[in-house]
């Protein structure tokens, strides 16, 4: 092997690292930068095609405790699932490879995916994977994009809470104070300070399933699902000619068997839309009592109402009164040149705080980022 070609092999190697250590800080593990430039020291001086070495250079260098290892298997099966290919020389550092689908461009079908091996790919064809529209994806992106999103970390929204508690900044904590200097004989001793406690804020996700938003519906239930696992008290409701609540069949831990329950349940999948008169239904069921009072809500839909307009206005403007954040999810809000000109999509844009993409994998990232924490004032 060339000089050049080996540099370029190399470079692959850390490419591949890289994108495992963002998979492992997704699934809750701390992976710091510095942490990863010691696998990669380590993988050095070791065979980065062997899968043995490759697991305990990651699991000895990027797990920073007990509580990491399970986090850090199934990030391992995940990224690389598939067989390391052999070296062209013993001595030679090689590209760690794993099976996943090559993208192909939109539109293109693959009538043999399900029947031809699948081809080999390396994290660069993942990498590109999380940012495509989930719509154009062919059944085998579509599995390896289910066993991405597994291991994506759920939002967890917080609020902060009239209780304080000891904290490095903040108001002057008089009573630990003085307890510090009485326990110090006397002696000046450092100012003992507090601030506000954050607590959990109850998440509200409402997800479109009508035939418009057919195959994005699979991708939002699942990071429903994530959002469920982190935060128990986390409540999902279908949305399309009816209303149905899910959240007992999302608790199953398995994304999987979660997704089938919620299939059972519903019995208006793939049909049409009446976003008012669910929304309204809603409100005056479960959103008035306490539900969506003080709640983040998250409506993930296109905007295609089949009721009367007016009604989703009205109902959108009766939640924004009593939630203390609405998100609202499109999945066409990525696209060049999107203007939200349908009827209900216009109608109920002014009562939403935050108007946001959900066509892919990364999308859905940056969304449990924005739904995390204390959150900002509305817009």
């Amino acid at each position: 092997m060339s000089a050049a070609r080996a540099v370029q092999a190399g470079a692959e190697v850390t490419a591949t690292l890289v994108g495992f250590a963002r998979t492992l800080r997704s699934a809750g593990v701390r992976a710091s930068p510095d942490q990863v430039q010691a696998m990669v020291a380590a993988l050095a001086e070791l065979d980065a095609a062997s899968r043995h070495d490759t697991y305990w250079a990651g699991r000895l260098t990027l797990c920073s405790g007990p509580g990491d290892v399970p986090r850090y298997d199934r990030a391992f099966d995940a990224w690389f699932g598939g067989e390391p290919v052999a070296p062209l020389r013993p001595a030679a550092v090689v590209t760690i490879a794993r099976d996943v689908a090559l993208p192909r461009e939109a539109g293109q079908l693959d009538p043999a995916a399900d029947r031809a091996p699948t081809p080999l790919a390396t994290s660069s064809d993942a990498e590109v994977l999380r940012h495509r529209d989930v719509a154009r994806l062919s059944p085998a992106e579509r599995t390896e994009l289910r066993a991405m999103l597994a291991l994506l970390r759920g939002p967890a929204p917080v609020r902060r809470s009239r209780r304080l508690t000891p904290g490095p900044r903040g108001r002057l904590d008089a009573r630990r104070t003085v307890r510090a200097m009485l326990e110090g004989g006397g002696e000046p001793a450092r100012l003992r300070r507090r601030r506000r406690a954050t607590r959990p804020r109850r998440l509200v996700i409402l997800a479109d399933v009508s035939g418009s938003m057919v195959l994005y519906a699979d991708t939002l239930l699942r990071f429903a699902h994530a959002a469920t696992a982190r935060r128990p008290g986390t409540e999902t409701f279908t949305l399309g000619t009816r209303l149905t609540r899910v959240t007992r069949e999302l608790a199953d831990p398995s994304p999987d068997a979660a997704l089938a329950a919620v299939s059972a349940a519903v019995a208006d999948w793939s049909g049409g839309t009446r976003l008012g008169a669910d929304l309204k239904e809603f409100l005056d069921v479960y959103g008035q009592r306490a539900m969506a009072r003080g709640a983040v809500v998250v409506i993930a839909s296109d905007g295609w109402e089949r009721g009367q307009v007016d009604v989703l206005g009205e109902q959108m403007a009766r939640l924004h009164r009593l939630a203390h954040r609405v998100v609202w999810v499109n999945p066409h809000r990525a696209r060049p040149g999107y203007k939200p000109v349908v009827a209900g999509m216009a109608a109920a844009l002014p009562h939403v705080d935050d108007f946001v993409a959900g066509h892919s994998l990364a999308a859905f990232e940056q969304l449990a980022v924005l739904l995390t924490g204390p959150g900002r004032p509305r817009a």
